[in-house]
C-alpha cells in the first residue's frame, strides 16, 4: 500500500477550508465508470465482495485498485469482458471514461490507468422447458 492515505486537494487562498478525498472515493467512481463501458461483462472482486452483494450491498470499488504516489494517481481495473467483442477498442474505452469521470467528479488527472482482463463471459442460452400442449 501506498503512504498516502488521502489526497489532498490543492485550492486557492479562499479561506474556506480543505478537500480531502479518500481513495476509495476514486475506486467507486472508477468502478461505475468501467462498468458502464459496453463489453464489460463484470469486475473481478474477492470472496468478501460476493459476499457482501449476495447479502444485498452493491460494491461499486470491486475490481479496481487505486495507488497514490508522489507522481500522481495509479487505477489498475480488473474486469471481465463479453465474448465477442474487440478488447483493445473496449479496454481504449474503458480508460477515456474513467479518465473523463475522474476529471468531472474531482478534478484530478489520474497519471496511469491500467486494465487488466482477468477472463472472458460467454453468453449462456436459457433453456427454457417444454411445454405440452397437450390439454
Amino acid at each position: 500500500m501506498s503512504e498516502f492515505s488521502i489526497l489532498e486537494m490543492e485550492q486557492g487562498n479562499n479561506g474556506h477550508g480543505k478537500i480531502e478525498i479518500a481513495p476509495e472515493v476514486i475506486e467507486v467512481i472508477a468502478g461505475i465508470a468501467a462498468s458502464e463501458v459496453e463489453g464489460v461483462a463484470s469486475m473481478r472482486g474477492n470472496f468478501a465482495t460476493g459476499v457482501v452483494e449476495r447479502l444485498g450491498k452493491k460494491n461499486h470499488g470491486k475490481g479496481v485498485k487505486v495507488e497514490l504516489t508522489e507522481s500522481g494517481i495509479k487505477v489498475d481495473v480488473y474486469c471481465l469482458m463479453k465474448f465477442g467483442i474487440s478488447i483493445p477498442t473496449v479496454a481504449g474505452k474503458i480508460q477515456d471514461n474513467i479518465r473523463q469521470a475522474l476529471l468531472n467528479m474531482t478534478a484530478l488527472e489520474a497519471e496511469e490507468v491500467n486494465i487488466h482482463v482477468v477472463g472472458i463471459q460467454f453468453e449462456t442460452q436459457k433453456i427454457e422447458p417444454e411445454i405440452d400442449s397437450e390439454l
